[in-house]
């Protein structure tokens, strides 16, 4: 495969990637601040015998696909079992591990800015909304997330899978290309730069 081809293959591959990680931080409602949506994109060089090939986005768009486990899913009180407990037992990411750089506080005032946007408040157990204020359910909010974790979407992943079983077997075979080892080079340097 040429240098050209291989540069026409792998844009297509990172368009459709891309369209459809978008389409589904849609479709999961997990796109309130168009951050990660507008963050999506890619950077390709192609030398002659090699390629250098990474897709962008905000850092946490890695979280928001993985999922992340939480640190303790057994403090979190009441409620049904079923929605208790851990959220992403598989994830690589983990509270509570080093993996999230910042503080406490600006956890809970990133959940606060959501919580606005969406408009959260509390009700008492008549249904009227009470006086709690933004900051009061941020803070229940996050230390329930950060409990139980988040729940993993794959926006990202599934649609990386499907347009890899897309490409040209000549490329995947000249470069030796893994669906696995592929994903994770092209993610490796994503941050919040």
């Amino acid at each position: 495969m040429l240098g050209e081809e291989l540069k026409i293959e792998l844009s297509k591959f990172a368009q459709a990637v891309i369209k459809a990680s978008r389409q589904n931080l849609t479709k999961k409602d997990k796109n309130s601040s168009k951050e990660l949506y507008n963050s999506l994109d890619y950077e390709l060089r192609v030398m002659k015998n090699s390629f250098a090939f990474s897709f962008l986005m905000e850092r946490y768009g890695l979280f928001v696909d993985q999922g992340v486990k939480g640190a303790n899913p057994s403090k979190v009180k009441g409620g049904d079992k079923a929605i208790r407990g851990q959220q992403a037992p598989n994830s690589p990411y983990r509270f509570g591990s080093g993996n999230f750089k910042g503080t406490w506080g600006t956890f809970v005032n990133n959940i606060e800015k959501w919580v606005k946007r969406k408009n959260l408040r509390l009700r008492d157990e008549k249904g009227r909304f009470t006086k709690g204020t933004y900051k009061t359910i941020a803070q229940i909010v996050a230390g329930n997330i950060y409990n139980r974790g988040i729940k993993p979407t794959m926006f990202f992943t599934k649609p990386f899978e499907a347009a890899f079983k897309k490409l040209p077997d000549d490329l995947i075979n000249k470069f030796g290309l893994d669906v696995e080892r592929f994903l994770t080079s092209t993610t490796k340097n994503i941050t919040n730069d």
